[in-house]
């Protein structure tokens, strides 16, 4: 696992990648390669909870791919969303928590997941070379380079959380943009 300070210096170093004029993916970004990922992660989930794991795809946005293990199939009855950033291969694991920006060990000591399916999904994640970022991080208000630091009005925000009307590190790497 990475510590956090590593996982801040990754998601500024990203942030500078050079793109075109908008901040959906940077240069370079291979769609092909990433649907392939992703499939890939789809096909590992619903072989380790033993039925399918939907695949979803989304376009104008910090992620193209989201990965959904449906609550039927994990041990505390929760849907579990993995994000997949077009960024360095950043991953976010998401769970309907009361708290909607819980980080996994959160999920884990409220039920909303169990340390089985923790482990299941970070393992699966790992072995495709995905970092998993924690919610915590990515909540924190953004102060990067972009245009999303400029405070822009119609920007996509947080509508909750200490940073509400802000741009944040989700805003910039999985969100509409």
């Amino acid at each position: 696992m990475h510590d956090d300070q590593q996982i801040l210096d990754l998601l500024r170093s990203l942030d500078r990648l050079p793109g075109p004029d908008h901040a959906e993916f940077p240069d370079g970004f291979d769609h092909g390669e990433a649907e392939a990922r992703a499939t890939a992660l789809s096909e590992r989930l619903s072989e380790e909870f033993g039925a399918p794991c939907s695949l979803d795809e989304t376009q104008h946005a910090g992620c193209y791919f989201k990965v959904r293990v449906p609550a039927a199939l994990t041990e505390a009855g929760v849907l579990l969303c993995i994000q997949l950033s077009n960024y360095g291969r950043l991953a976010a694991v998401t769970t309907p928590s009361p708290d909607s920006h819980a980080d996994l060990d959160d999920a884990v000591a409220e039920g909303a997941l169990s340390a089985v399916d923790r482990r299941r999904v970070e393992s699966a994640l790992a072995e495709l070379g995905y970092v998993i970022v924690p919610l915590r991080l990515l909540h924190l208000r953004y102060d990067g380079v972009t245009w999303l630091a400029d405070d822009v009005p119609g920007a996509a925000v947080l509508s909750y959380g200490p940073h509400a009307g802000e741009a944040t590190w989700w805003t910039r790497f999985f969100e509409f943009l």
